[in-house]
């Protein structure tokens, strides 16, 4: 009985394991987080090479073993080229990675859908052509991995009544996690308010195919996509009790512009 098995995974973080090898920590499409020493990686005439870099997805073969498994072949299917000319391609490309690693443990039953999220965000950030556009294949990631995992951000009812919200302007509470209305918030005190048109925009691209490009995609603005980031980065940490390091370099680098 072979231990060999193979897979697709992209690349999320390497650590050094010594002189010669890697510990390189995956998503992959079959088993979820994986992690597998890629033996001789340091050296210049490896033939894992650049395959084993971050954020690139490779078909992988692997020998299965006792604690961590061993990468015996990768052809790579994708290396997400464009993301390494541009800033802000890569830390937010970085950013979805290190959402993966931080809610990748235990999620082998969902590991192929994760994957194909995780795959398709990577690749649009890439072939993005603005700022914008990147960030709201991020958007679309963020929102649908919380609905993957069971942390589902509430957009049509208030939290507090359970009445629905129409064309008004409410209230967003990441504790609660979702939208309060006017009315309820006179008790409950939010501070963070939200246009309805935000939340409709949210609303799109959490519902809609991830490929599917609706007319919110074309009329919201750069400003409108870095408020629904922030927005659901602090909605995560408050239910994952962890914070993305990108996002700070990301958030300096924005300063700077």
């Amino acid at each position: 009985m072979t231990n060999n098995y193979v897979t697709e995974a992209i690349n999320l973080k390497s650590y050094n394991l010594n002189d010669a090898d890697k510990i390189i920590v995956m998503y992959s499409k079959d088993n979820g987080l994986i992690k597998g020493v890629a033996k001789g990686i340091k050296k210049p005439k490896s033939k894992l090479g650049a395959r084993m870099d971050l954020l690139v997805a490779n078909s992988l073969q692997l020998l299965k073993g006792r604690s961590m498994d061993t990468i015996l072949q990768a052809q790579t299917v994708n290396n997400f080229k464009k993301t390494r000319e541009d800033i802000d391609k890569l830390m937010l490309s970085s950013y979805v990675s290190e959402l993966v690693v931080n809610f990748g443990e235990g999620s082998e039953s969902a590991s192929k859908e994760i994957y194909e999220l995780l795959y398709k965000s990577l690749n649009r950030i890439s072939s993005s052509e603005t700022k914008k556009d990147a960030l709201i294949a991020v958007i679309k990631f963020q929102l649908k991995l919380l609905l993957v995992m069971g942390f589902c951000v509430e957009l049509d009812t208030c939290l507090c009544c359970r009445e629905q919200v129409l064309d008004e302007d409410m209230y967003f509470s990441s504790s609660m996690g979702g939208i309060v209305c006017k009315e309820c918030n006179e008790t409950l005190g939010v501070k963070l308010k939200m246009h309805h048109k935000i939340r409709d925009f949210l609303q799109a691209m959490l519902q809609f195919d991830f490929d599917y490009e609706s007319e919110y995609d074309s009329k919201a603005t750069e400003k409108v996509c870095q408020v629904c980031f922030d927005l659901l980065d602090e909605y995560i940490k408050t239910h994952t009790n962890r914070t993305a390091k990108s996002v700070k370099v990301f958030k300096e680098l924005a300063l700077q512009c």
